[in-house]
């Protein structure tokens, strides 16, 4: 569905996210994006800004993208590791989503980080029961690794 992809992409060039400060084709590919996401005001990110894979598949609209951070994100629903976001952020998918949406639901998910849909359970138990010291760890690697 790389026409529906271009129209979008296309739409968000013309009306661009405001978090938002790229979004590149990898190797010109319609199917991987990269965008760099701006860490939002008053929180452990600010400052930051994080480069996020959408990998849509051939199947997209009726399949959701896999998103993924590449920038290491101190955060109880991204993998330390990988950079994998749990699917459980995005939601039920269905064809009328997009990938603005996805943005959307990554710059949210920055906004306030939550403990509800952890990938890394010592995060979130961390932010649960001791959020100054989230809060800490969170502006030391963003610091560290969101240039």
């Amino acid at each position: 569905m790389s026409k529906r992809l271009l129209k979008e992409r296309a739409m968000l060039e013309k009306a661009p996210l405001p978090f938002c400060a790229s979004i590149t084709l990898l190797q010109d590919d319609i199917f991987t994006w990269e965008c760099h996401i701006l860490g939002p005001d008053d929180t452990p990110y600010q400052g930051g800004v994080f480069v996020l894979n959408l990998d849509f598949p051939a199947q997209y609209p009726f399949k959701a993208p896999k998103l993924k951070f590449k920038t290491k994100v101190y955060h109880p629903s991204v993998s330390l590791e990988s950079g994998e976001i749990c699917a459980d952020v995005v939601g039920n998918w269905g064809p009328t989503l997009n990938a603005k949406h996805c943005l959307e639901v990554i710059y949210s998910l920055l906004q306030t980080p939550q403990a509800d849909h952890p990938l890394e359970e010592s995060i979130a138990q961390q932010l649960r029961e001791k959020p100054k010291e989230f809060e800490k760890t969170a502006k030391k690697y963003t610091k560290e690794y969101a240039k």
